[in-house]
């Protein structure tokens, strides 16, 4: 079983690379179709800006292979702006996204006496039970760092919630994808647990 971990030229990669190698999990990078061919898995890891994130998946014909991989039913995670990208829109710069799972990112409020963006350790209350959160009790703290946060359209898709300042999608799966908008290679055991049941996750 091998991981494709995108290339984007941004993002987290090199946390979720010591991630996985520590859980003995095998990996390559792909920065291009090519390079995903053969792979069980795809993740696509998180920290950038959206409007990037998309020119650089433009330009490798990365956005076709992705949507190509979750019409195959390849199971593919997004973390952090890997998870918003799978929207339809992110308000970041109007973007539009990559529309596997329909939903907006959208910025968080002003006003509220919240830092923004939000950096650090927040609870995801658990809103179904789901292969990705077993042997993690319900309520543990995740790790993030976001100024924008995934609201997807159809609430029978969100697994976790968070709170911060509203009540958001930190958690959702839609067939063979699933995205979290926190950073599992940054949370600890629990962190760990959720990429080992990734790894053993059919979708």
């Amino acid at each position: 079983m091998t991981i494709g971990l995108i290339d984007y030229h941004a993002g987290n990669r090199t946390s979720v690379e010591r991630a996985l190698s520590h859980l003995g999990i095998d990996f390559l990078v792909a920065g291009s179709p090519r390079e995903l061919e053969g792979v069980d898995r795809i993740i696509f890891p998180g920290v950038g800006e959206a409007r990037a994130a998309m020119d650089v998946l433009m330009a490798t014909g990365l956005d076709g292979a992705l949507r190509a991989a979750a019409a195959a039913s390849i199971p593919i995670l997004g973390i952090c702006i890997g998870c918003q990208v799978l929207l339809d829109r992110s308000e970041e710069r109007s973007t539009q996204c990559l529309s596997i799972i329909h939903g907006e990112s959208k910025r968080f409020p002003a006003g509220k006496g919240l830092k923004i963006p939000q950096i650090g350790w927040n609870q995801v209350a658990q809103a179904q039970s789901h292969e990705l959160f077993h042997d993690i009790p319900n309520s543990s703290s995740f790790y993030f760092d976001h100024s924008y946060y995934p609201m997807v359209s159809d609430p029978d898709f969100v697994i976790g919630t968070t709170e911060y300042g509203v009540v958001f999608s930190s958690a959702f799966v839609s067939g063979s994808v699933a995205a979290v908008q926190f950073h599992p290679e940054k949370s600890g055991r629990f962190g760990l647990k959720l990429l080992s049941n990734f790894a053993g996750w059919r979708g």
